[in-house]
This record gives structure tokens, sequence and C-alpha cells, in this order.
């Protein structure tokens, strides 16, 4: 049913630990993200972010870091951006591939994530494609809420395409589809993934799903069905967006994910696995 060689996977260190209270040694996260890209199970690691470390003091020491990882030409590594400052820092350090915006088509949730609402949001991306333009990176822009919200505000697969247009239109070439509140189903990854790959040809889209781990597979497998070749999740399930309403829903398991797409052995999967429990131990 599935062909390997064209499914890229994302790991996604810093999601899983960014709601995380007891602050975890950076020597720690250093080990655990290079043990991560040492296992050459993912074509990329979202390692941390450049956001203000009163909002999410767990990635305050995203610089210290990424000066400890030991990169290689296979595995990329992608960082979280929020705002103008954090990609003028981000945009200056080599070793990053990617730099990821949150951007919502939640009113809500944009100014819960960001403190800025849509119109806002997307003054901010024409300004960063600027930025990371003048060097060697790429954006990745997250259209979060992407299969609907638990506040009420307004939602229909067209306004997410719509969305997809205008990112399109000012310069943005990589976008990841986010579940941010686990409110998609198999059923409705289908069918956005089916209309945004007919729409949008040229955009290798990758999911981000929120999910219960009872759903997972199924979700995976109707995203694959309707064209999606890239996949984003977290060992053991770990984490969630802190300013979302949604209690910490956890990530696609990465296990889950290598496993489906035969990506590597068992063997492989339980050193991550257990390498992520030495890494949370303070907090278990």
């Amino acid at each position: 049913m599935y062909n390997n060689n064209n499914v890229s996977l994302v790991d996604c260190p810093r999601d899983a630990i960014q709601g995380i209270k007891n602050q975890i040694p950076t020597q720690k996260k250093i080990a655990y993200i290079n043990q991560l890209i040492e296992s050459k199970l993912f074509d990329c690691i979202d390692f941390g972010s450049f956001v203000s470390p009163k909002a999410v003091p767990q990635l305050s020491d995203t610089v210290e870091v990424i000066n400890g990882l030991e990169k290689n030409d296979q595995v990329k590594l992608l960082a979280i951006i929020a705002n103008i400052r954090g990609t003028e820092i981000g945009s200056q350090i080599d070793k990053i591939d990617y730099l990821g915006y949150p951007f919502s088509i939640s009113e809500t949730f944009q100014k819960n994530n960001t403190n800025a609402n849509i119109a806002q949001a997307f003054e901010t991306v024409k300004e960063m494609v600027d930025i990371i333009n003048k060097g060697n990176q790429e954006l990745v822009v997250y259209i979060s809420m992407a299969f609907g919200n638990p506040y009420g505000d307004h939602w229909d697969m067209d306004l997410v395409s719509q969305w997809v247009s205008n990112l399109k239109n000012i310069g943005v070439k990589n976008f990841s589809i986010a579940d941010t509140t686990s409110e998609a189903t198999p059923e409705s990854i289908h069918d956005l993934f089916h209309k945004l790959t007919k729409e949008h040809e040229d955009i290798p889209f990758s999911i981000h799903l929120h999910s219960p781990v009872e759903s997972a597979l199924l979700k995976i497998d109707a995203a694959y069905a309707a064209g999606c070749r890239r996949f984003e999740g977290a060992i053991l399930g770990y984490g969630g967006c802190p300013f979302a309403k949604d209690e910490l829903v956890g990530n696609i398991p990465s296990e889950l994910l290598v496993d489906r797409f035969g990506k590597g052995s068992f063997e492989d999967v339980s050193k991550l696995m257990q390498g992520f429990q030495n890494l949370i131990n303070n907090e278990l």
C-alpha cells in the first residue's frame, strides 16, 4: 500500500517538550536531539523556537541547543518563529534549514498564539519572506486550525485553500496543514488534502496532527490516500500547543509513522523512545 521512498518524516521534539513545566537541562536536550539526528529515521527535526522566553520558558535555550547539535547533510533542522525578531535571529544561524511560522485561520487562536490578528500576521509573513529570501533558508507556514476550531470562528475547506493561495502569492512555498486542537476526522483529512493537492499541485504539503493515539493510524492512512507524503509527529506522542484550548492533545507518535511507512526497525525506535523517557524523567 505504501511506497516509503516517497514519504518523508518530521519529528518534533520542540512540540513535545514546550509544554513541560520542569526545565529540562540544555545538555539533555542536545543529547536527545543529536540521537534523533544520528538515527536517520527522520528527514527533518523541529528542534526549537525563537519565541519569548516568558511565553515558552522551556525553549529559552534554543540558541544554546542549536550550537550543540551535530548537523549532517541528511537531516534538516527547523525552528519555529513567531515574529520578526525571531526571524532575524534564526536567519543568522547557518545550521537551520527551515523557519516555521504558525499562521492560524482562526482569528481567536492567532491572537492567542502570536498576539496578532490574521491581517497583521499576513503582513508579518511578508516581512519574513523578505528576510529569509536573503539567505539559504526556507520559510514553512503552518496553517493552524486547518480542520476547524473550538472557538466558533468561521471555518470551511475553501477558507484553507484561499489562505494557501494568498500566502503563495507573497512567496511562501512550503506549507504544513495543522490540526491544532484535534478537530480532524479521517474523512475531513481526506477531503481537505484531496482538495489542496488538486488545487495547489506545486506545493508538497505536510500534515501536523494532534490526535488521540486510538485514531492516529486512521488519520495517517486518510492523508496518505489523499496525496500527503510528508508527516509530522513526536516520539511517544507527547506535545500540544500551550496556547490552544485542547488540554494538550498529543502529537501523532513518531514510532507509529516509522512503523507504518517502514522507515526503521523496532530496535531503532525503541532506542529513541528510551531516549525521550530519559529526557523528561524529571517530569514523570
